[in-house]
């Protein structure tokens, strides 16, 4: 960034920013900072501020006071601010999309889709103000009987670093929208695109101090956003073994928790499909944002009789698909998000080949990123296949029937997205037999809108709990009981 960028614009002003976290106003956190460092590169972006423990009491203590008055308050009023949260994001897509493109390795569209689907939300939140909030139930007694839709007070979003602003947007635009204070934690390695640029946003948008606090930290600060009192719901993206513990903690604790992890998707591939539209959408599925997100296809189960072909055109693919710096170069995977994945998905794809995958493409590190790679001829017991890899590696297996291609697809700990392609009426019976969340015929498994419920089943979550008008309401809302009656009832008593 060049001087002269470095001082105008919604992030591009960093002495406001620059080493603080945000509770009522920017200050500095009790954990000190940290240097944002891009992946690409190994340069240092930036400073941001860590939150402690106590910054976590401060902030919720801020969200209580300041959620009454937001939840008391018009929901035309409510509206027009994430209406200019919206606007905001188109109007600054070039400066916040440039942040995601250097501090979270991303190819330009696919930071353009991010900034892009952070307005969609914020568009959706403000028509979720005015949403119908209620119905008007059955009763036996002499009275009017209603079910309404109250917000829940205090929300906590926790947000990983892959797709730093879309899967932290999605649950502060619709709980903010409907009457709730945020308590929100980017992962610290992609703070600035995940939280500085929404807090920033907001404010912008005249949203009131104390609704939003952005606090991010490290694993203490994770618990005391799930632990504290005023903390009434737990929004929360990230691996399935950090879902676990906090799914446990709000258990205990009589809170809810919306959980979306983990994924091991699995591409279906029908005999007569379409070669190379089949092996460009595996291609996307699988090495998109370097494979780093929990959509990605995982699995690739192909019919026989089109296996060896399907091979050798996602190989040609992943030969051909340029790795570098997004920031500097046309390329169509960037970095990994630090050396510590480079090095373990490395690993994953080593001890296949060892566990008999034949290595068709790719395989090895490039520079800070990692060559697409293709695995032929894997078993079901290899780790490749097993596992959640989170880079861009698409193993390959071959399938006779429909019913073992079922049984191979559901045979996973993981339920979060499918996809099948060729032959929509065959589709259409294996998507009925597919244990997943979410399933897509004839499109790769990546996939997301503001108005779709988004989650996924087994060690994928617990459910589509945010997107689209019901799953939000869902989400960020206690539904409260309320009759009526012309006058006092009568009583034995």
């Amino acid at each position: 960034m060049t001087e002269a960028e470095t001082k105008s614009g919604i992030l591009r002003d960093a002495d406001v920013w620059s080493g603080g976290i945000n509770i009522a106003g920017w200050r500095r956190g009790g954990a000190g900072e940290r240097s944002v460092v891009e992946p690409a590169t190994g340069a240092v972006l930036g400073m941001v501020g860590l939150a402690s423990v106590e910054d976590v009491d401060r902030a919720a203590a801020r969200a209580v006071e300041a959620q009454k008055e937001w939840a008391a308050r018009k929901p035309e009023d409510r509206a027009a601010v994430l209406r200019r949260a919206g606007q905001l994001w188109e109007e600054h897509a070039g400066e916040v999309g440039d942040w995601i493109v250097r501090e979270a390795g991303s190819v330009p569209a696919k930071a353009g889709l991010e900034v892009h689907t952070a307005a969609a939300e914020c568009f959706e939140g403000a028509a979720l103000s005015t949403a119908p909030a209620g119905e008007v139930l059955a009763t036996n007694e002499e009275r009017w009987s209603f079910a309404r839709r109250r917000p829940v007070g205090v929300v906590s979003v926790i947000a990983p670093f892959n797709f730093p602003l879309i899967l932290a947007i999605r649950a502060v635009a619709p709980a903010l929208a409907l009457g709730n204070a945020v308590l929100l934690k980017p992962d610290p390695r992609t703070a600035v695109s995940g939280g500085v640029s929404i807090m920033r946003i907001f404010e912008d948008a005249g949203l009131p101090q104390g609704l939003l606090s952005l606090l991010p930290g490290g694993a203490d600060v994770g618990a005391a956003l799930v632990e504290h009192p005023a903390v009434r719901v737990i929004a929360f993206t990230g691996s399935t073994r950090a879902g676990r513990i906090i799914g446990e903690t709000a258990g205990r604790l009589l809170k809810r928790a919306h959980l979306e992890l983990g994924g091991n998707n699995a591409m279906i591939v029908l005999p007569g499909v379409d070669l190379a539209a089949a092996a460009s959408a595996a291609a996307f599925g699988s090495y998109l944002h370097q494979g780093q997100i929990c959509m990605t296809t995982g699995r690739h189960l192909v019919h026989t009789d089109v296996y060896d072909a399907y091979v050798d055109a996602l190989a040609e693919k992943a030969r051909n698909l340029p790795v570098g710096d997004p920031a500097r170069e046309a390329v169509a995977l960037g970095p990994i998000i630090d050396t510590h994945e480079r090095d373990r998905i490395d690993t994953v794809v080593r001890n296949a080949v060892d566990a008999g995958a034949r290595l068709v493409a790719g395989g090895q590190p490039a520079g800070a990123g990692y060559l697409p790679t293709v695995l032929a001829d894997v078993q079901p017991d290899n780790p490749a296949w097993r596992q959640e890899i989170f880079g861009p590696v698409a193993p390959v297996m071959r399938f006779s029937t429909v019913d073992e291609a079922v049984a191979l697809a559901n045979d996973s700990d993981y339920g979060l997205s499918a996809s099948i392609l060729g032959d929509v009426g065959m589709a259409m019976q294996i998507a009925d037999r597919l244990e997943s969340g979410k399933v897509h015929v004839n499109e790769q498994t990546v996939s997301d809108e503001a108005y779709a419920p988004f989650g996924g089943v087994k060690d994928s979550g617990n459910g589509g709990r945010v997107g689209g008008a019901t799953a939000n309401l869902d989400a960020f809302t206690e539904t409260q009981w309320v009759t009526l009656r012309s006058s006092i009832a009568p009583y034995p008593f």
